[in-house]
């Protein structure tokens, strides 16, 4: 199979079913978005991180993968007509939100209270976990705007909410773990 295949050099490109949408589309805003905050996930997890980290971001760019198919997928084209679903993968479950919430918790549980907001940063590896929860956050946002428009998986809107959540949690815990200076965000006085 070749990599380049021509069909999107007019500016349009195929869903799953085989709908075709002009490459701008809300839709391919939204999975590519997702595909970008896989990669920037990558990037953290190739870091000097603990192993644990690495598993669940591995186990978390699985589920991207998924998300990323749920939403390539043309609404109207989701069963086949023998009735069998179009995706034959498992779909964002509840135990998936959940695994997040518990990574969570359990990172939470081991640092100090959080009285001020820090401005992102105080080591690189720290920083690559903030712009990815802000490629989340983007995610999000094109997300909830498609299923304004189109369906989208309820759990899959979930899960990208969670996960910028998650990864705000696993910057301060990296903060705390590589010793990183933070920065306390304290607005100044107006005179």
């Amino acid at each position: 199979m070749k990599i380049y295949t021509k069909t999107g050099d007019k500016g349009s490109t195929a869903l799953f079913g085989g709908t075709r949408v002009p490459k701008h589309h809300i839709r391919i805003e939204s999975y590519g978005t997702v595909d970008e905050l896989n990669s920037h996930l990558g990037l953290i997890r190739d870091q000097n991180i603990n192993a644990d980290y690495k598993e669940t971001l591995i186990h978390i760019q699985d589920r991207l993968f998924t998300v990323g198919a749920i939403m390539a997928t043309d609404p109207e084209k989701v069963v086949l007509k023998n009735g069998k679903e179009r995706l034959n993968i498992p779909k964002i479950s509840e135990e998936n939100i959940t695994r997040l919430e518990h990574e969570m918790d359990t990172m939470d549980a081991a640092l100090p209270p959080m009285t001020h907001f820090v401005l992102p940063g105080g080591h690189q590896t720290v920083s690559f976990c903030h712009i990815a929860r802000c490629v989340c956050r983007r995610a999000e946002r094109l997300a909830t705007a498609l299923n304004d428009i189109e369906p989208v998986d309820t759990n899959c809107l979930i899960y990208l909410n969670r996960l910028s959540d998650y990864l705000f949690v696993l910057a301060r815990k990296l903060s705390y773990d590589l010793q990183a200076y933070e920065i306390k965000w304290i607005p100044e006085k107006q005179s």
